[in-house]
């Protein structure tokens, strides 16, 4: 993208900057499980259009163990079965919470979590996209980069 130079949240706010990925941080901790976190960060990402976020995250899932073939396909999640019920779950409220102005956060989309997801897994989860929905828009609204030399 071209345009006007953004500013850098890290360097005019490091304070803030370092809370938010603090937390971010604090989530992996959690027994939501690196895989089913950067395949929910990727799935944000797709949804949001960050291509920097994108990157980052799709790297970080193959690290984690998720397949090329369960990224290659999550785009179009809903029609693939290769998710697990909890991943399917996860996804399912990725989506609704992203897209909270539409979908309201339907309990279409909410009931599948009380089934396979504790109640702090949930709160976790739904944290997890709130804060990967706020790194979007900081990196689209701020024009990050995607490093061409990343492998």
């Amino acid at each position: 993208m071209t345009g006007t130079s953004r500013i850098s949240p890290q360097e005019v706010s490091p304070e803030v900057y370092k809370a938010i990925a603090a937390v971010d941080q604090k989530l992996y901790s959690s027994s939501l499980g690196k895989p089913l976190i950067e395949l929910v960060k990727v799935r944000i990402s797709q949804i949001n259009g960050c291509a920097f976020c994108l990157d980052m995250h799709s790297q970080a899932a193959i690290k984690a163990g998720v397949s090329e073939r369960k990224l290659f396909l999550l785009a179009g999640w809903d029609e693939a079965g290769v998710w697990t019920e909890r991943e399917q779950a996860a996804l399912r409220w990725a989506d609704a919470v992203t897209k909270i102005s539409e979908s309201r956060a339907a309990d279409d989309a909410y009931s599948p979590l009380v089934d396979l997801f504790d109640a702090k897994e949930i709160a976790d989860l739904t944290m997890l996209i709130g804060l990967m929905n706020l790194w979007n828009r900081l990196a689209v609204a701020m024009r990050y980069q995607v490093r061409p030399d990343a492998e």
